[in-house]
Protein backbone atom coordinates (compact mmCIF):
# COMPACT_ATOMS: atom_id res chain seq x y z
CA UNK A 1 0.00 0.00 0.00
CA UNK A 2 1.27 3.48 -0.32
CA UNK A 3 -0.44 5.98 1.82
CA UNK A 4 0.54 9.30 3.50
CA UNK A 5 0.21 11.28 6.53
CA UNK A 6 0.49 15.41 5.74
CA UNK A 7 2.14 14.41 2.57
CA UNK A 8 5.12 12.04 4.73
CA UNK A 9 4.87 9.03 2.40
CA UNK A 10 4.96 5.63 2.87
CA UNK A 11 5.16 2.46 1.72
CA UNK A 12 3.57 -0.26 3.93
CA UNK A 13 4.13 -4.28 3.09
CA UNK A 14 1.09 -6.86 5.06
CA UNK A 15 3.14 -9.81 5.94
CA UNK A 16 0.54 -11.32 8.02
CA UNK A 17 0.16 -14.63 7.45
CA UNK A 18 2.58 -14.60 4.25
CA UNK A 19 6.61 -15.50 3.85
CA UNK A 20 8.54 -11.84 4.84
CA UNK A 21 10.45 -9.88 1.41
CA UNK A 22 11.62 -7.25 2.91
CA UNK A 23 14.96 -6.59 4.07
CA UNK A 24 17.81 -3.91 3.56
CA UNK A 25 17.88 -4.44 -0.29
CA UNK A 26 14.22 -4.34 -0.72
CA UNK A 27 13.75 -1.63 1.37
CA UNK A 28 16.54 0.55 -1.59
CA UNK A 29 15.15 -0.72 -4.18
CA UNK A 30 11.33 0.43 -2.65
CA UNK A 31 12.85 3.79 -1.86
CA UNK A 32 13.45 4.95 -6.08
CA UNK A 33 10.99 6.80 -6.56
CA UNK A 34 11.90 6.33 -10.38
CA UNK A 35 12.31 2.74 -10.55
CA UNK A 36 10.78 1.79 -7.43
CA UNK A 37 7.43 3.18 -5.61
CA UNK A 38 9.08 5.83 -3.23
CA UNK A 39 8.53 7.02 0.28
CA UNK A 40 10.63 8.35 3.09
CA UNK A 41 9.52 5.26 5.25
CA UNK A 42 8.88 2.03 4.88
CA UNK A 43 6.62 0.29 7.06
CA UNK A 44 6.76 -3.47 7.45
CA UNK A 45 3.17 -5.11 9.51
CA UNK A 46 3.34 -8.04 10.73
CA UNK A 47 1.38 -10.57 13.62
CA UNK A 48 2.66 -10.01 17.17
CA UNK A 49 0.80 -12.15 20.18
CA UNK A 50 -1.00 -9.42 22.52
CA UNK A 51 -1.10 -6.84 20.39
CA UNK A 52 -3.10 -5.97 17.45
CA UNK A 53 -0.18 -5.87 15.44
CA UNK A 54 3.57 -5.17 14.91
CA UNK A 55 5.13 -2.46 13.41
CA UNK A 56 8.80 -2.38 11.92
CA UNK A 57 9.86 1.04 9.91
CA UNK A 58 12.72 1.46 7.08
CA UNK A 59 14.31 4.27 6.31
CA UNK A 60 15.05 5.07 2.26
CA UNK A 61 18.88 3.99 2.54
CA UNK A 62 17.95 0.77 3.71
CA UNK A 63 18.45 1.13 7.65
CA UNK A 64 15.97 0.68 10.39
CA UNK A 65 14.24 3.00 12.62
CA UNK A 66 12.18 2.63 15.95
CA UNK A 67 9.60 4.86 15.26
CA UNK A 68 7.99 6.87 12.80
CA UNK A 69 4.43 8.26 14.26
CA UNK A 70 2.58 9.28 10.94
CA UNK A 71 3.15 5.67 9.28
CA UNK A 72 1.63 3.78 12.44
CA UNK A 73 -1.31 6.26 12.38
CA UNK A 74 -1.83 5.46 9.23
CA UNK A 75 -1.41 1.97 9.67
CA UNK A 76 -3.61 2.20 12.14
CA UNK A 77 -6.51 3.72 9.84
CA UNK A 78 -6.20 0.93 8.10
CA UNK A 79 -6.57 -1.32 10.37
CA UNK A 80 -9.49 0.74 12.66
CA UNK A 81 -11.40 0.05 9.04
CA UNK A 82 -10.23 -3.56 8.29
CA UNK A 83 -11.64 -4.74 12.17
CA UNK A 84 -14.43 -1.95 13.30
CA UNK A 85 -12.11 -1.55 15.98
CA UNK A 86 -12.02 2.36 17.49
CA UNK A 87 -8.85 1.55 19.23
CA UNK A 88 -5.57 -0.80 18.64
CA UNK A 89 -2.38 -1.76 20.63
CA UNK A 90 0.75 -1.33 18.27
CA UNK A 91 4.14 -2.72 19.39
CA UNK A 92 7.15 -1.26 17.56
CA UNK A 93 10.96 -1.72 18.33
CA UNK A 94 10.35 1.87 20.52
CA UNK A 95 7.77 -0.07 22.93
CA UNK A 96 4.27 -0.65 22.69
CA UNK A 97 1.75 2.04 21.73
CA UNK A 98 -1.91 3.03 21.62
CA UNK A 99 -3.78 4.34 18.59
CA UNK A 100 -7.44 5.46 19.01
CA UNK A 101 -9.97 6.66 16.89
CA UNK A 102 -9.95 10.37 17.46
CA UNK A 103 -13.16 11.08 14.80
CA UNK A 104 -13.52 13.19 11.73
CA UNK A 105 -11.26 11.36 9.86
CA UNK A 106 -8.39 12.04 12.56
CA UNK A 107 -5.80 9.34 14.52
CA UNK A 108 -4.13 9.85 17.57
CA UNK A 109 -1.31 7.65 18.63
CA UNK A 110 0.49 8.05 21.89
CA UNK A 111 4.56 7.86 21.00
CA UNK A 112 5.43 7.29 24.48
CA UNK A 113 7.39 9.23 26.96
CA UNK A 114 9.92 11.14 25.42
CA UNK A 115 13.70 10.04 25.90
CA UNK A 116 15.87 13.27 27.98
CA UNK A 117 18.58 11.92 29.10
CA UNK A 118 21.99 11.89 27.03
CA UNK A 119 22.58 7.87 27.21
CA UNK A 120 18.99 7.57 26.37
CA UNK A 121 18.73 9.58 22.99
CA UNK A 122 21.45 9.12 22.50
CA UNK A 123 24.54 11.62 22.34
CA UNK A 124 28.50 10.58 22.07
CA UNK A 125 28.90 11.97 25.76
CA UNK A 126 27.34 13.44 29.33
CA UNK A 127 25.95 16.67 28.74
CA UNK A 128 22.79 19.30 29.04
CA UNK A 129 20.75 17.85 26.65
CA UNK A 130 18.57 20.77 26.57
CA UNK A 131 20.60 23.25 25.16
CA UNK A 132 23.33 21.32 23.05
CA UNK A 133 26.82 22.63 22.35
CA UNK A 134 26.23 22.93 18.66
CA UNK A 135 25.96 26.61 16.60
CA UNK A 136 22.26 27.69 17.41
CA UNK A 137 21.97 25.65 21.37
CA UNK A 138 19.63 23.34 19.93
CA UNK A 139 17.70 20.82 22.12
CA UNK A 140 18.13 17.09 21.59
CA UNK A 141 15.11 14.59 22.22
CA UNK A 142 14.53 11.10 21.95
CA UNK A 143 11.59 9.20 20.36
CA UNK A 144 12.59 5.89 19.88
CA UNK A 145 14.89 8.12 17.52
CA UNK A 146 17.19 11.03 17.98
CA UNK A 147 16.24 14.39 17.21
CA UNK A 148 17.65 17.99 17.08
CA UNK A 149 15.58 20.59 17.41
CA UNK A 150 16.68 24.38 16.44
CA UNK A 151 14.48 27.31 17.91
CA UNK A 152 14.67 30.25 14.87
CA UNK A 153 13.37 33.59 13.99
CA UNK A 154 11.92 31.87 10.79
CA UNK A 155 11.97 28.60 9.51
CA UNK A 156 11.47 29.29 6.32
CA UNK A 157 14.61 31.17 5.77
CA UNK A 158 16.67 28.05 6.67
CA UNK A 159 18.38 26.34 3.68
CA UNK A 160 17.02 23.31 5.11
CA UNK A 161 18.88 20.45 2.72
CA UNK A 162 22.48 21.97 3.37
CA UNK A 163 21.97 22.14 7.61
CA UNK A 164 19.67 19.11 8.22
CA UNK A 165 22.37 17.08 6.12
CA UNK A 166 25.41 18.29 7.96
CA UNK A 167 23.89 18.49 11.66
CA UNK A 168 22.51 14.71 10.54
CA UNK A 169 26.01 13.37 10.91
CA UNK A 170 27.36 15.59 13.51
CA UNK A 171 29.90 13.81 16.02
CA UNK A 172 27.98 14.08 19.08
CA UNK A 173 24.81 12.15 17.21
CA UNK A 174 26.87 8.39 17.28
CA UNK A 175 23.36 7.23 15.54
CA UNK A 176 22.84 9.91 13.22
CA UNK A 177 20.07 12.58 14.17
CA UNK A 178 16.56 13.59 12.55
CA UNK A 179 16.76 17.67 12.57
CA UNK A 180 13.95 20.60 13.05
CA UNK A 181 13.97 24.19 12.66
CA UNK A 182 11.05 25.58 14.36
CA UNK A 183 9.97 28.78 14.63
CA UNK A 184 6.91 30.72 17.31
CA UNK A 185 3.66 31.92 15.16
CA UNK A 186 1.81 32.34 18.62
CA UNK A 187 0.84 30.77 22.08
CA UNK A 188 1.32 26.88 21.46
CA UNK A 189 1.70 27.47 17.44
CA UNK A 190 4.85 26.33 16.08
CA UNK A 191 5.92 26.12 12.54
CA UNK A 192 8.17 23.60 12.16
CA UNK A 193 10.21 22.15 9.08
CA UNK A 194 12.60 18.22 9.07
CA UNK A 195 14.95 16.50 7.40
CA UNK A 196 14.93 13.00 8.44
CA UNK A 197 17.60 10.79 8.99
CA UNK A 198 18.27 8.33 6.42
CA UNK A 199 15.47 10.39 4.04
CA UNK A 200 16.41 14.35 3.71
CA UNK A 201 13.83 16.77 3.36
CA UNK A 202 10.35 15.34 4.14
CA UNK A 203 6.93 17.11 3.99
CA UNK A 204 6.26 16.13 8.13
CA UNK A 205 7.60 13.94 10.23
CA UNK A 206 5.28 12.45 13.69
CA UNK A 207 8.20 11.84 15.74
CA UNK A 208 10.08 15.18 14.57
CA UNK A 209 6.81 17.06 15.20
CA UNK A 210 6.38 14.97 18.66
CA UNK A 211 10.19 16.03 19.62
CA UNK A 212 9.99 19.50 18.63
CA UNK A 213 6.60 19.97 20.85
CA UNK A 214 8.66 18.63 23.80
CA UNK A 215 11.72 20.95 23.03
CA UNK A 216 9.35 24.16 22.82
CA UNK A 217 8.05 22.99 26.35
CA UNK A 218 11.18 22.35 28.35
CA UNK A 219 12.63 25.51 27.23
CA UNK A 220 8.87 27.04 28.08
CA UNK A 221 8.25 28.33 24.24
CA UNK A 222 5.10 26.95 24.39
CA UNK A 223 2.91 24.57 26.75
CA UNK A 224 2.57 20.76 26.76
CA UNK A 225 -0.02 21.58 24.04
CA UNK A 226 1.14 22.48 20.35
CA UNK A 227 0.44 23.00 16.96
CA UNK A 228 2.33 22.26 14.51
CA UNK A 229 2.71 23.25 11.32
CA UNK A 230 4.73 21.51 8.64
CA UNK A 231 4.88 21.90 4.93
CA UNK A 232 2.17 18.97 4.51
CA UNK A 233 0.03 20.28 6.92
CA UNK A 234 -0.96 20.18 10.69
CA UNK A 235 -0.43 18.28 13.50
CA UNK A 236 -1.67 18.72 17.38
CA UNK A 237 0.85 17.69 19.79
CA UNK A 238 -0.10 16.83 23.85
CA UNK A 239 2.47 15.95 25.75
CA UNK A 240 0.47 13.90 28.81
CA UNK A 241 2.11 12.10 31.43
CA UNK A 242 1.16 8.87 29.70
CA UNK A 243 3.29 10.14 26.80
CA UNK A 244 3.55 12.44 23.67
CA UNK A 245 -0.16 12.18 22.10
CA UNK A 246 0.29 13.01 18.45
CA UNK A 247 -3.20 13.62 16.41
CA UNK A 248 -3.47 14.03 12.25
CA UNK A 249 -5.05 12.85 9.12
CA UNK A 250 -3.90 10.04 6.99
CA UNK A 251 -4.51 8.81 3.41
CA UNK A 252 -4.80 5.62 1.54
CA UNK A 253 -3.39 6.46 -1.99
CA UNK A 254 -3.42 3.43 -3.52
CA UNK A 255 -2.67 -0.69 -3.33
CA UNK A 256 0.30 -2.63 -5.63
CA UNK A 257 1.87 -5.53 -6.24
CA UNK A 258 5.56 -6.23 -5.68
CA UNK A 259 7.34 -8.09 -7.75
CA UNK A 260 10.78 -9.34 -6.75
Amino acid sequence: MKMHGLGNDFVVVDERGVTPIVDSAVAIAMADRHRGVGYDQLAVLTEREGADMHLTFWNADGSQSAACGNATRCVARYLMDETGKDSLTITTDRGTLLAVDAGDGLVSVNMGLPQLEWHEIPLAAEMDTLCLPIEGAPTATGMGNPHCTFFVDDAEAVDLAARGAAIEHHPLYPQRTNVQFASVIGPDHLRMRVWERGVGVTLASGSSSCATAVAAARRGITGRKVRIDLDGGTLMIDWRIDGVWMTGGTAHVFDGMWKL
